[in-house]
């Protein structure tokens, strides 16, 4: 065989339809009922020990929701309204800097354990009992770009891999017919700022970044209907497949690899995404519970994404992100629909509304099918906001201390971990970093986030980077 050097043009020439050719194979491995390896450099799945959960879904509030107006409310900023910061105010975004805001929202005990929130999010306060809230993250940045990488990563900057991917890396999939790490978007939801990178496997093998599929009515995925019969498709991939299997015999690569798998896995989508999407056999009991039939188009089209979420974690799914769509109140725009500089009150309620039911409703669903001790919700968002105003009536950005919520298998329920001063400004006790919320989870899947690494550029990279730590006094 000519094993001469191929050019890109040449190698797409010989080979780009081959890529198919493996999904004919494992059709037919399947029908004889044996089973291959998809990838190269799986990280293997049986190095999972003492596992509490099988999935996580990530509702991800991009623009930085206020934590001191939500999960981490204090009664000093109504008691010094209006009365400068007894602090130095270190430099913010924008600094149009002004006194300290009460919050509009009103915080009461919760539940049996008396979680104190407030009535921002009154649908996900009434399952106080069921929630881990950590009051005490911090972040390195005060950017939205950055943030949505770092809070992604585990690193400021494009390049390494999202969590999710690491994740699918780490477990491999739960369901052969679907990617392992989903991200759902609906309406007008769009990326954070960033792009599509806070999304990547970076430097892991390429079968492990997202897939972003629409949760809209319709098609949920550009091209998933087949150009052609499924006959001719299989007859394609039959004639081809003898060629792709010499060409990875005598020059293996592993990014050619991964192109299979991912081709592989978009060759099952065909069937098995629209059924997922299509949500007419849920009972109109459960929609109704999500808020699809809500009259704001954003509530039902978050609901649409929470309801999906449910549906993929409940077939294997690993990890599945949920994105907000932009209503149209504050400086951040689309990506940043939480980014609230002004008009707190009208645009922080918005957005409030859009995804406070469909939130509540996932807990209440996986609870009652058994899913909620083996599921992980994370809600949170790239930082928190100011205690102080941003000119008369917003928040600017605040990295130095703020709240994540977590709900599921695993974690002591009905609690608060971490504390931040008497106005919410810095985290003052047991200091939480990004990295030890994903060594958290890591932990809970059951993996040690020491140990899932992967060599890059000479260095041992890990999601949980040198210095995260799971956060032991939040596990059960």
């Amino acid at each position: 065989m000519n094993l001469s050097p191929l050019s890109r043009r040449s190698m797409l020439a010989r080979c780009s339809l081959g890529f198919g050719s493996l999904a004919l194979g494992d059709l037919f491995a399947n029908a004889a009922g044996t089973s291959k390896n998809n990838g190269v450099g799986e990280a293997p799945a049986a190095n999972r020990r003492n596992a509490k959960v099988d999935s996580v879904i990530f509702c991800y509030m991009s623009g930085g929701f206020s934590h001191v107006d939500s999960f981490d409310p204090k009664p000093e900023l109504a008691k010094r309204h209006g009365q400068p910061m007894p602090v130095p105010v270190l430099p913010t975004m924008f600094n149009n800097n002004g006194n300290i805001m009460a919050s509009p929202w009103q915080a009461v005990p919760r539940g049996q354990s008396g979680l104190i929130l407030t009535d921002l999010f009154p649908q996900i306060a009434a399952c106080a009992d069921d929630l881990t809230i950590v009051r005490s993250m911090t972040t390195k940045v005060n950017e939205h770009a950055q943030g949505n990488y770092a809070f992604h990563t585990g690193f400021p900057f494009m390049g390494h891999p999202s969590a999710g991917a690491w994740i699918s890396y780490g477990m491999g999939s739960g369901n052969r017919d679907l990617p392992s790490f989903v991200v759902l978007q609906s309406g007008e939801a769009t990326t954070p700022h960033g792009g599509v990178g806070v999304f990547s496997s970076g430097y892991l093998p390429a079968q492990h970044q997202a897939s972003i599929l629409k949760a809209d009515a319709g098609a949920p995925l550009a091209f998933i209907t087949p150009a052609e019969s499924g006959q001719r498709q299989r007859a394609s991939l039959g004639f081809i497949n003898a060629l792709d299997t010499d060409f990875l015999r005598e020059a293996p690569d592993a990014r050619v690899a991964a192109a299979i798998a991912n081709y592989e896995t978009a060759y099952r989508m065909q069937t098995s995404v629209p059924e997922l999407c299509e949500l007419k056999g849920e009972p109109d009991s459960i929609k109704k519970l999500y808020g699809l039939d809500s009259p704001d188009k954003y509530t039902a089209a978050y609901a649409r994404q929470a309801l999906t979420a449910r549906r993929l974690v409940e077939r294997g799914v690993r990890f599945v992100e949920l994105s907000c769509l932009a209503v149209g109140i504050g400086a951040g725009g689309a990506a940043n629909p939480w980014d609230q500089h002004g008009k707190l009150q009208e645009g922080h309620g918005l957005m409030a509304h859009q995804v406070d039911q469909p939130v509540a409703a996932l807990i209440k669903d996986l609870k009652q099918r058994g899913l909620f001790e083996r599921t992980l919700i994370v809600f949170a968002g790239e930082f928190g906001r100011t205690p102080f105003s941003q000119g008369s009536d917003g928040r600017d950005h605040n990295p130095m201390g703020f709240s994540v919520m977590m709900a599921g298998g695993g974690l002591k329920r009905g609690i608060a971990y971490g504390v931040t001063d008497e106005l919410g400004y810095y985290a003052v006790e047991n200091q939480c970093t990004v990295q030890d919320l994903w060594a958290t989870v890591l932990e809970l899947l059951g993996m040690d986030p020491e140990k899932l690494t992967y060599r890059f550029g000479g260095r041992d990279f890990r999601l949980s980077d040198v210095h995260g730590k799971p956060i032991s006094s939040i596990l059960a």
